[in-house]
């Protein structure tokens, strides 16, 4: 059973609307050069990225947009529960066998939305999606549907979102307010700086509303690396 994505259940809440913020602001970066695979990770465990990726997916399917999903943090894979879909077989299954991965990929309850599941956790995630198949892989997802959401683990814990960070578009970072303190925040940003890594910006998520007026920012950093500032509801669980 899928767990309740806010952009669906109640999708004229203030929440939902931060998620069409966030649509609105990831296609402004499309700007000067296209935005189609975006990589969505964390500093930290349980900061909300997962959540993240599959409510921005459903609202970006609302806008009429085709949307993949891939459940790339092979090490804790959660996409499949959220839109309520079995993970047999999925991406680590795509990039070990011989097996088409089209055939991997499943339709979701919302029109609009597919998802390649994580799959069986595999021993060796970090090599699987440094592999010569995993960048193949994306590139013709990427020439199909209108916008590719790679869902990856904590940049700082493993190495697997700094190597999936060098063969997408750009990527966006999700903090969790009031778990990550700046030093932690700021190593992420160091560890995809130093891959070369192009940040759309951050989600601040988990804020607490009785101190808060907002608890949903979104930062975009255009190309002259300043940074203004957008700033709605939201709240996420993992």
């Amino acid at each position: 059973m899928a767990y309740s994505l806010i952009t669906l259940e109640k999708s004229k809440s203030p929440i939902s609307e931060a998620y069409r913020t966030l649509r609105t602001n990831v296609q402004f970066t499309s700007v000067d050069s296209e935005t189609k695979k975006i990589m969505i990770t964390s500093a930290g465990p349980r900061e909300g990225k997962s959540h993240t990726v599959a409510n921005l997916a459903v609202s970006m399917a609302q806008a009429g947009k085709s949307v993949l999903v891939i459940d790339a943090d092979m090490r804790n894979p959660t996409q499949h529960k959220l839109f309520g879909l079995t993970n047999a077989e999925g991406l680590s299954i795509a990039l070990v066998q011989d097996k088409d991965f089209h055939l991997l990929i499943k339709e979701t309850a919302v029109p609009g939305v597919m998802v390649l599941t994580g799959g069986p956790i595999p021993p060796n995630p970090a090599e699987l999606v440094g592999s010569k198949r995993m960048k193949r892989l994306i590139e013709e997802v990427s020439q199909q549907y209108d916008v590719v959401l790679v869902d990856t683990p904590p940049i700082i814990a493993v190495t697997d979102g700094a190597i999936i960070a060098q063969i997408v578009d750009g990527v966006i970072l999700v903090l969790a307010s009031g778990e990550v303190n700046k030093d932690y925040a700021l190593r992420a940003k160091e560890q995809l700086d130093k891959v070369g890594a192009k940040i759309l910006g951050a989600v601040l998520n988990k804020a607490d509303l009785k101190t808060s007026e907002y608890y949903y920012y979104y930062y975009y950093h255009g190309s002259d690396n300043s940074a203004q500032k957008k700033s709605k509801h939201h709240k996420n669980a993992k």
